[in-house]
This record gives C-alpha cells, sequence and structure tokens, in this order.
C-alpha cells in the first residue's frame, strides 16, 4: 500500500514539497519553541497540587510531516481532482509542536488541565476535548486522551521562531501547540496501538483478529483504571480519618462509625440491620467520641492479635469484634464500664467478658 506522499499527482506534490523545505529549514527554532513550552510546563506542574508521572514534548520530524500534509480529500466536484486536506499547513496543524502530560489516575487528567488553562498569561486555551476511538457513548472501547490545544503568549522563543520563517512580518510571540492528557495505562495502549496500526512497515500485515485484541486490552485496562482510582480514593477517606483538622475529628454518631467500619472493615459485616447505636454506647463507655478514636481502635494488627488470643470458633460479627477490641484495649475497666452490676443476678454479659479476658491474659502470657 503506497504511502500518502506517493499516492500525490505531480501538482499536489509540488506544493507538499514546498511546504516540507520551509519546514526543513524553520525545524530548529521549532524545536527551541517545544524546549521552552516543555520547560514552562513541567515548572507549572511540579508546584501543583498534581504530580505527573512525566511530561515530555516533541517536534514533529520532517518525515512526519511530510506524511501528514500529503493527506487528500475528496475533490469538491465528482470527477475532479483530489484536494490536500492541509493545504496551508503552518496556520492550520497545530501539532508541529506536541507536549505530553502522563498521569497515575484519569481524574488526574482534568486537574492537569485545570491547571493548566488557569496560567492565562503564560497560555489562552482554544480547544479542550476528550479524543477516543472507542467512546463511552458508543458502547465501545480504544484510545483516550484529553487533548488542549493552546496558543503561547508574548513567548520569546516563538518570536524567534517567527523571525526565522518570515523575516519580513512583525513577531508576537502567538503559537498554537498540541497538549496531550493521558493516563499511563492510556500511554502504553497508544504507543503499541500506534506503533502496530499506524507504523507498521507492511500494512497488509493485518487481521481483524488485532482490533479485536486491542479492543480487549482497552477494556482491561479500563478495569484496571477504575480499580486504581477506587484504590486512590478509598486510601484517601482512610487517611482523611487521622487527620485531627478534618475527618479524624468528626463525631462517632451510629451512622458515622458503621460507614468507618465498612470502610476499614468491608469483609466484618454480618449485620442483619443498619442499628449501630449499640457501637456508640460502647464506644462512649470510653470517651471515644471521634473517628480517629475508632480508627485507632480498628487496628489490623491489634484485630489480628484479638482474633489469635480467643480463637473465635465463628467469624465474629461488628458487634462481638468491637466488644473484644474494646476488652483487648481496656480490660477489666470494659467491664465495669459495660456489664452488669457483681451483685446483679444473673450477670451472664460479665460472665462472657470475664471469661474472654482470662483468654487474652493467657494468650498474653504465652507471647512473653
Amino acid at each position: 500500500m503506497p504511502s500518502n506522499w506517493e499516492s500525490l499527482d505531480a501538482p499536489l506534490r509540488e506544493s507538499v514539497q514546498h511546504n516540507v523545505e520551509i519546514y526543513e529549514r524553520v525545524r530548529p527554532a521549532l524545536k527551541l519553541v517545544t524546549r521552552d513550552v516543555l520547560l514552562v510546563l513541567r515548572d507549572m506542574l511540579k508546584g501543583s497540587e498534581v504530580t505527573p508521572l512525566f511530561v515530555t514534548g516533541r517536534t514533529k520530524t520532517v518525515e512526519s510531516f511530510k506524511e501528514k500534509i500529503s493527506r487528500t480529500e475528496e475533490p469538491l466536484e465528482p470527477g475532479g481532482r483530489r484536494l490536500l486536506k492541509f493545504p496551508d499547513p503552518f496556520r492550520t496543524l497545530n501539532d508541529m509542536v506536541g507536549i505530553r502530560v502522563i498521569t497515575k489516575l484519569p481524574a488526574e487528567n482534568a486537574a492537569v488541565a485545570n491547571i493548566i488553562k488557569r496560567q492565562r498569561q503564560l497560555f489562552d486555551c482554544r480547544g479542550d476535548r476528550e479524543k477516543d476511538i472507542g467512546s463511552i457513548e458508543s458502547g465501545t472501547y480504544g484510545y483516550s486522551s484529553r487533548h488542549l490545544i493552546l496558543r503561547t503568549i508574548q513567548n520569546e522563543a516563538v518570536k524567534e521562531y517567527q523571525q526565522v520563517f518570515n523575516p519580513d512580518l512583525q513577531p508576537n510571540g502567538s503559537y498554537f501547540f498540541e497538549c496531550q492528557i493521558r493516563t499511563i495505562f492510556a500511554h502504553a495502549w497508544s504507543e503499541i496501538e500506534h506503533d502496530i496500526r499506524f507504523k507498521a512497515e507492511d500494512p497488509r500485515a493485518w487481521t481483524p483478529h488485532f482490533d479485536r485484541q486491542f479492543t480487549a486490552t482497552a477494556a482491561m485496562l479500563e478495569t484496571v483504571e477504575t480499580a486504581f482510582s477506587d484504590l486512590h480514593e478509598n486510601y484517601e477517606e482512610v487517611r482523611g480519618y487521622w487527620d485531627m483538622d478534618g475527618e479524624g475529628a468528626a463525631p462517632l454518631t451510629p451512622n458515622r462509625i458503621r460507614d468507618v467500619w465498612r470502610t476499614l472493615l468491608p469483609h466484618v459485616d454480618r449485620k442483619v440491620d443498619d442499628d449501630w447505636g449499640w457501637a456508640a454506647e460502647l464506644l462512649a463507655a470510653h470517651g471515644l467520641n471521634q473517628t480517629m478514636q475508632l480508627a485507632g481502635l480498628l487496628s489490623a494488627n491489634q484485630i489480628t492479635e484479638v482474633r489469635r488470643a480467643l480463637d473465635h470458633r465463628y467469624s465474629p460479627g461488628p458487634d462481638r469484634l468491637l466488644d473484644d477490641l474494646l476488652l483487648w484495649q481496656y480490660g477489666t475497666k470494659h467491664i465495669d464500664l459495660t456489664a452488669e452490676e457483681p451483685d446483679a443476678v444473673p450477670h451472664p454479659r460479665r460472665d462472657s467478658l470475664l471469661r474472654r479476658l482470662r483468654q487474652i491474659e493467657r494468650y498474653r502470657m504465652t507471647k512473653k
């Protein structure tokens, strides 16, 4: 299959070759523009609330430029000559300078885009869109990326490039370039897909099975991205439990205890109702009334020790496990605060707690 360039007729080739020669002449100056905007963006993001994995830039190669501007469109009239898609590439192409910002999670794409768009003294955002081959609306999978079209403002490197491009015009430092923002997963997928689909040495070496494989891997990567996003959100939520200037100081209402428990111990939730008032009463008996105090009590290491000490015949639900954790931490104080009076008849809870406390004490003796 011939390349775009090889498919051109003589008049179109002449036009394309003229622009290629211009590009060869100005490309060294354009590489300095790429370097300048790359350094500006790196510095901008370095001090922001989002830290990308990396930020890279490239200036389109002469060969790539030549092949792109050799693309044609259908003629205006039936039977007419095909037309160049980019007859004036220096005015219409925005990807001769390209920047890529690679993030960890999808939510960071929007955050990075917003940071860049706020720097209006440096860049004017003239385009912002989600570019994908497989869109959510069509129920398919494929390449996805946030694409910004940015215009530099009074950029000195651009002014030098403009002087090289046309010394007769007054340089204004304004230049359009493309900034792609995508996750590391989307980046890996698109690089491999681009190498095989668009850079393959022999375009005939293709089978529909490749399309199926690319679609399948895109779906898997989206699932992985979603899983990592959920993991990150859970981490941020749990980390907030230890912030006494924020969530850590939140009062322990029954609903709050339920939500914290289900976040930290989702595998230990065998309650048949949503009444967590009992838990609030148990914790309040010891003066535990803030989220951070509950998070500290539900320590994974402490839970492991309690399970070993009491050797539960059945996996305990939240009510039993919380009771045992408080008993582990407060001992006889927990019994005196939450059980029947010693002279009460009968006193089944006190008996049960005393028996479990003796098990805990025996276990601790074996650990010495």
